[in-house]
């Protein structure tokens, strides 16, 4: 049973969301040569100020000024 898990920032729509889960679901059912339903997704919505690429947070600090 293949499962998939997928980590992305935060912020896709619900309808985006649901076109990840039908497209991967299918496509990797088709490559493993399995049913669909013995795929599962398991998605992961992490905040960007928790993401890091490079060394750089996603999210920029706030200054103290802006903050205020």
């Amino acid at each position: 049973m293949p499962i998939i898990r997928l980590e992305m920032l935060t912020g896709r729509t619900h309808a985006q969301k649901a076109e990840l889960a039908e497209v991967l679901t299918r496509e990797t059912a088709r490559i493993a040569k399995c049913p669909l339903s013995d795929v599962q997704l398991v998605m992961t919505e992490v905040e960007r100020s928790m993401w890091s690429v490079g060394g750089t947070l996603a999210e920029p600090a706030q200054s103290s000024a802006s903050a205020k």
